[in-house]
């Protein structure tokens, strides 16, 4: 989380295995996320689009800043949830008050839950191989 001289703020999101730099400056209300639209982005997906944008609704501020957002790895929801982890750091930083409605909503904690890797002798992580008595 970095403040340029050029009034722009720069935060990392995390989420499995999914990274956002998110880029937040003054302006209109516009998202892009790897150089598309949100809605674009997540086309068809409106549970997404809001799951990546809930820290602008809680705080009110939705049309105060541009966001430009650079996401990477993971799944659809993994990444919605990295940008939302990103927002909500790069708006804690700009104001105090902010932070405080960040930290009661839980959008600055990193939720550092993985996949559980397979183990040899099972089938997945924890399931067993099929078990035949005779």
């Amino acid at each position: 989380m970095s403040k340029d001289k050029s009034n722009l703020i720069i935060a990392t999101g995390r989420r499995k295995t999914s990274a956002a730099k998110v880029i937040l400056t003054l302006g209109q209300g516009k998202v892009i996320v790897n150089g598309k639209p949100l809605d674009k982005y997540f086309a068809g997906l409106p549970r997404f689009q809001t799951e990546a944008i809930v820290p602008l609704n809680v705080a009110n501020i939705m049309s105060q800043y541009n966001i430009s957002v650079s996401v990477t790895g993971g799944g659809v929801m993994s990444q919605a949830e990295a940008i939302r982890h990103g927002i909500a750091r790069a708006l804690s930083t700009i104001d105090g008050n902010l932070k405080g409605i960040m930290k009661k909503e839980s959008f600055l904690t990193r939720d550092d839950r993985m996949v559980e890797r397979k183990k040899p002798g099972r089938a997945k992580a924890r399931k067993s191989f099929q078990w035949t008595k005779r």
